[in-house]
């Protein structure tokens, strides 16, 4: 494993666990990149009976030395690496909607276990280190049991606490992005992927009192690409699959609006493997086009290093679902459309399927990862290029395996 990964790992304050023998109920989102998964994760995550993670696996993979360039060639995971190692830093993250505030000890520690991953070599700084723990210490020092301000609010209190002398890094945060600000994300060690998360507020803990009952909940794109994974993590619990999907244009839409924008979503930096990208309409316009991967990584990336973007993000789309359909793995297939168009009946679908209670709709859905405010028919302005790829013969096929009609007009 990398020095600088080993010596972010040794800093880590995690404590051993073997509950993840005991954990009983696995639920598993598989989806593709901007398909909607994260504003679908986070709204099942507010289920009582559901304990989820702040953000996605892929940090905790990396820190345990699984994944890309450590034991794949891709996104593609067949054997899970330092397995213990990693469901311990999975069941410490772990944790259920609450009205209330976590302890200011656990959310201290979970700060100083999350913050380092966003910007590691900067925080393996001894003397930058420990302003972190100093800012962090004053910062939820000002919180209390009954405080009533937002969780935005006070997360953003503790993010400009931690960052007041380099307020540009808050711009890398999910939802905190500075328009104008002419950023592009070029750190030299990248362990999690911006829009970054920060940790929630208002949780509780998951447990050895929760094993029983509790469902745990997964997402990441990428898990298309580790069907299996999750058996292995938890090898006595039963693995549920839910397969969300997303129209093509819709998707192949959001990822090039993605691998344009310069705050977010850079997954791998393959100047790190000698590779240099040549995609036409990103790295010939984009700073930082030449050496990062943004999004999944598919089996095939290398045969897509120099075609058009709209290719490449069309490949990401059709291979993803193509993994899933292919696995043959039982899924719970629900498309993002219906989601949107009917939260609540959608919702009851599968707290039914997970045999759970039922679960209020929140009075609003949250917005996550998101590039540009969310709108109807954002697709239409690159209509005429998504149509033009629609006429590509794996496009009609794959709408047709997802259940989609090839007409526009249903595209939302």
């Amino acid at each position: 494993m990398d020095s600088f990964l080993l010596a972010i790992t040794s800093r880590r304050d995690v404590p051993s666990s073997e509950l993840d023998l005991m954990v009983r109920r696995v639920v598993v989102i598989l989806s593709g990149s901007r398909g909607g998964s994260s504003l679908f994760k986070e709204t099942l995550a507010l289920h009582p009976r559901i304990a989820s993670l702040d953000g996605e696996l892929d940090p905790l993979l990396i820190l345990s030395g699984n994944g890309f360039n450590q034991n794949s060639d891709s996104d593609c995971i067949e054997w899970i690496a330092n397995a213990a190692e990693l469901t311990s830093n999975i069941l410490d993250e772990l944790s259920f909607a609450s009205a209330d505030l976590l302890d200011t000890e656990l959310l201290l520690r979970k700060w100083k276990n999350r913050l380092p991953l966003q910007f590691p070599l900067h925080f393996l700084d001894p003397d930058t280190y420990r302003r972190l723990e100093q800012s962090l210490e004053a910062a939820l020092s000002q919180f209390d049991h009954d405080d009533h301000r937002s969780e935005a609010e006070l997360q953003e209190l503790v993010l400009r606490a931690v960052f007041g002398d380099e307020p540009w890094r808050i711009s890398y945060y999910d939802g905190k992005a500075a328009p104008g600000s002419n950023l592009h994300f070029d750190e030299p060690l990248k362990i999690e992927e911006p829009p970054f998360v920060v940790p929630t507020l208002r949780r509780r803990a998951f447990g050895l009192a929760d094993v029983q009952d509790a469902v745990l909940l997964f997402k990441s794109p990428s898990d298309a690409y580790r069907i299996g994974m999750y058996e292995q993590l938890f090898p006595n619990a039963e693995v549920t699959y839910i397969h969300l999907t997303r129209g093509f244009a819709q998707s192949v839409n959001g990822l090039m609006d993605g691998w344009l924008y310069p705050l977010g979503f850079f997954s791998h930096d393959l100047s790190k493997i000698g590779c240099e990208l040549d995609i036409p309409g990103y790295s010939d316009t984009t700073p930082f086009g030449r050496k990062w991967w943004k999004f999944d990584l598919p089996r095939n990336w290398r045969y897509f290093t120099n075609s058009k973007l709209e290719e490449v993000c069309l490949n990401q789309w059709y291979s993803i679902h193509d993994a899933i359909l292919q696995s043959g793995v039982c899924t719970l297939r629900v498309s993002f459309e219906d989601f949107i168009a009917k939260p609540a009946a959608t919702l009851k679908l599968i707290t039914d399927h997970l045999d759970l209670p039922a679960m209020a709709l929140p009075a609003v859905l949250p917005v996550r990862m998101a590039t540009e405010p969310p709108r109807s028919r954002r697709w239409h302005k690159r209509g005429r290029l998504l149509m033009d790829l629609g006429q590509r013969d794996e496009v009609p096929e794959m709408m047709d395996r997802l259940g989609y009609p090839m007409d526009p007009d249903a595209w939302l």
